[in-house]
């Protein structure tokens, strides 16, 4: 992984607001999944072709699990941090590689409009024979996505427009369990009543 964090120039916010124009072109309904990557360990990753999702372990094999959190009172896994989605425009702009794309630390990456317009908390995302559902808590980043990307890609993501656009990602939790593949179509679902 060290090689991938060193391997690529970091862009400057004059090219990561050129690339803007693109990841607002994403689908707003139905958008695909490009990558799913699991994180088995620490600053270890795995791209995976299919992977399982369940309402209490996430995904399949990853240490979410097993994550302490700041944002319960027990320091428990947060059920509403369970799954993490970054915008695969987003991320192909300031990875500028794919083979960089998992350095964000993002399970799915997925070409859909992730703006917080188009998929507010509570709205539904069907994938694969899962269903998940947008949660309401933030996802900003932290040193390690400055240090991957450059402080500029994170002042991107998290400038205004950046925040509008959720750019640096969003979380999700499992509603039902199921399979998913890259490939698969992520539809948003009606809202419910």
């Amino acid at each position: 992984m060290t090689d991938l964090v060193s391997k690529v120039a970091h862009l400057n916010t004059e090219r990561l607001l050129a690339g803007l124009e693109e990841i607002r072109r994403s689908p707003a309904d139905l958008g695909t999944l490009e990558l799913i990557v699991r994180r088995p360990a620490v600053n270890r990753r795995e791209v995976l072709d299919e992977a399982g999702l369940d309402p209490h372990e996430g995904l399949a094999g990853d240490t979410w699990k097993g994550r302490a959190s700041s944002r319960t009172r027990d320091r428990s896994p947060h059920p509403d941090t369970q799954i993490t989605i970054m915008n695969a425009r987003a991320i192909a702009l300031v990875a500028q590689d794919r083979a960089r794309w998992p350095l964000a630390g993002d399970q799915l990456y997925i070409d859909l409009d992730l703006g917080a317009a188009n998929l507010p908390p509570g709205t539904r995302l069907a994938l694969g024979t899962a269903l998940l559902e947008v949660t309401k808590q933030p996802h900003t980043g932290c040193g390690k996505f400055v240090e991957r990307f450059g402080v500029d890609a994170m002042k991107f993501v998290n400038s205004p427009v950046g925040r509008e656009l959720n750019l640096r990602g969003i979380y999700a939790r499992v509603v039902e369990a199921g399979v998913i593949r890259a490939g698969d179509v992520a539809s948003r679902q009606p809202s419910r009543p």
